[in-house]
């Protein structure tokens, strides 16, 4: 890996490229999903045969840093990212799904791809795939790994988006690391629900001879790791044995190969942030022929955003709907351990002043509600539920509404968003809102609380 960082000029396909219009865009993004296959089968021929069709980008990448598990991987990137590019690196970043535009999942050396430049990166996957039956994630991975070739960069931070093994991103043959995030049940229409299995899934982006850093983990989750990892021959770097992270005087302090470091605390909200910053701070801890100093760190993690994650909106329509006295907030978690982060914070809030907490909430029907609000019924006060239109399959907003009745709350179905808060808002008081279950209905509301100016201005 190059020490000295790549050019920080601006990358071809960011900011700069010519006005594409949104409908030409997404017309290119519903042309693509149509090709998708009837059954979706987790393989890697699919993306394997585009690639090689398309010159195998996947081998001119940078230095790639793989990172699976079921929560958290979104927000250790973004720590690792801020910190990185604090130290002057120029980093390429790759999560799924997005919030308001799919430009977020491709990040060229800072900044989203633009929409002209996209749209050619889908026209030539497009051509190269030959009308085959592929799936929306393999065609459109495919595209990022041609911008990330592209494009000169120091790093390029990928996360897998649904289990490891036989997802689309699990085609680097040789990382320069590899991450596991914590693990828990989710998904299990594609990855069972035996947590044994689950992580013997996520395990499958180790590599023979390269550093696998794993964070704390349920026992039957861990063993899966370590048996997949000796298997191998993937050294680990585990939590609790090779690297640790707790809060300290206001901050966190982590302990790794290089000693002990004292750090601010968290840009982003809420307590499991501690453990999400120590993931990215034990990557930079394993990640060869790259230095990262404290000042950087200390930056990145005091400076580090993610969107959608515990996330208050102070501005913007929405937030201003709701009364004086009131805040907003934002989750896209919607799995029973992501609840329990919640739960966690909502413990926080109440301690530090008595306004009640109320839920705006909807899930997928392919999520478990009650196991989700089981977590938060002894912290909330009332719910409204939704149901948004569109091309997600929601629970309806009435089933919502019974469960959270069952658990003892004041629930009921509301129209839609707008009239969930204005519901609330005739309660009274001071309170606190926390819209959550997810990620979808989280970018459906960082979409309607844009500025009206910004809402319709040109997408460059």
């Amino acid at each position: 890996m190059a020490t000295p960082p790549a050019s920080r000029t601006e990358p071809a396909g960011a900011a700069q490229t010519p006005y594409v219009s949104e409908k030409s865009l997404d017309e290119a993004l519903a042309r693509v999903q149509r090709l998708h296959p009837r059954v979706i089968d987790l393989s890697l021929g699919r993306i394997e045969r585009l690639l090689a069709a398309l010159g195998n980008p996947e081998r001119a990448l940078p230095p790639v840093l793989h990172v699976a598990g079921t929560n958290g991987k979104g927000s250790a990137l973004a720590f690792l990212r801020a910190m990185l590019e604090a130290a002057g690196y120029a980093v390429h970043v790759y999560t799924s799904p997005h919030l308001v535009r799919f430009n977020e999942r491709i990040v060229l050396a800072g900044g989203e791809i633009g929409d002209a430049a996209l749209l050619a990166l889908l026209d030539e996957c497009e051509a190269a795939n030959g009308g085959a039956a592929i799936t929306f994630f393999e065609i459109t991975t495919a595209a990022a790994y041609l911008a990330f070739a592209r494009a000169p960069a120091d790093m390029l931070l990928l996360e897998t988006g649904l289990g490891g093994r036989l997802d689309a991103t699990n085609v680097i043959d040789a990382p320069a690391l590899t991450a596991i995030t914590p693990v828990s049940r989710d998904h299990q229409g594609f990855l069972g629900d035996d947590l044994k299995g689950i992580a013997a899934e996520k395990a499958g982006i180790l590599k023979p001879g390269v550093t696998g850093v794993v964070s704390r983990q349920p026992a039957p989750a861990m063993a899966a790791i370590v048996e997949r990892a000796a298997a191998i021959g993937a050294p680990l770097h585990r939590e609790g044995r090779d690297w640790r992270v707790e809060a300290a005087d206001g901050g966190l302090r982590f302990s790794g190969r290089g000693g002990a470091l004292a750090l601010p605390r968290p840009a982003l909200e809420g307590a499991h942030q501690i453990a999400n910053a120590g993931m990215a701070l034990a990557c930079l801890d394993a990640l060869p022929g790259l230095t990262v100093d404290a000042a950087a760190k200390a930056r990145g993690i005091a400076g580090a955003r993610w969107p959608g994650r515990l996330q208050r909106l102070s501005a913007g329509p929405l937030a201003q709907a709701l009364p004086a006295g009131w805040s907003l907030w934002l989750d896209g978690g919607h799995n029973p351990d992501a609840a329990r982060v919640l739960a966690d914070w909502a413990a926080e809030q109440a301690a530090a002043d008595d306004r009640p907490l109320h839920l705006v909430f909807a899930m997928l029907d392919t999520k478990d509600p009650e196991a989700f609000l089981a977590a938060l019924a002894p912290h909330t006060a009332s719910l409204r539920a939704l149901a948004p239109a569109g091309e997600h399959a929601y629970i309806p907003a009435e089933r919502l509404a019974a469960i959270g009745r069952k658990l003892g709350l004041d629930a009921a179905a509301a129209r839609d968003l707008p009239g969930a808060l204005e519901d609330l808002a005739r309660l009274g008081g001071r309170a606190r809102v926390l819209i959550c279950g997810s990620l979808y209905l989280a970018g459906e509301v960082l979409a309607r609380n844009l500025p009206a100016p910004t809402r319709h201005s040109d997408r460059a």
